[in-house]
């Protein structure tokens, strides 16, 4: 992605459609994911592995709505990202639905070829 503001929207629609690969595209070959079920994810191959087993249990029907975002350049070819979501349809192990809970992403972007990607990021879930 050659905007760095439109990763957020990337990410929420490669959540939405449970699509492991899509969002590990979204970061670099050496990044870091803590993701929303507390997973540390180390490397590219790592996260779509984490998520695509999060996708196969809590995360199998989630869907993230967008809320306020802000971002800010750190350096050049450096952004700091901050993007609450809304989180839906997450799913118990007896598969009934949970409550939807808000969640923040906070991902450092780095410029590389011409796009955006992630080089860490922390996807937590916020007290109400």
């Amino acid at each position: 992605m050659s905007d760095a503001s439109a990763f957020p929207r990337q990410f929420a629609a490669a959540f939405g459609a449970q699509d492991a690969t899509g969002l590990a595209a979204l970061f670099t070959q050496d990044a870091s994911l803590h993701s929303l079920t507390g997973r540390h994810l180390e490397g590219r191959r790592a996260i779509e592995t984490g998520l695509a087993e999060e996708f196969a249990g809590l995360s199998r029907m989630a869907r993230l709505v967008t809320g306020r975002v802000t971002q800010s350049a750190l350096a050049d070819g450096v952004m700091l990202l901050h993007q609450r979501f809304v989180v839906t349809g997450l799913r118990d192990a007896a598969g009934g639905e949970l409550p939807r809970m808000g969640a923040l992403l906070t991902v450092v972007l780095v410029a590389q070829e011409g796009l955006w990607l992630a080089r860490a990021a922390t996807f937590a879930v916020l007290d109400a």
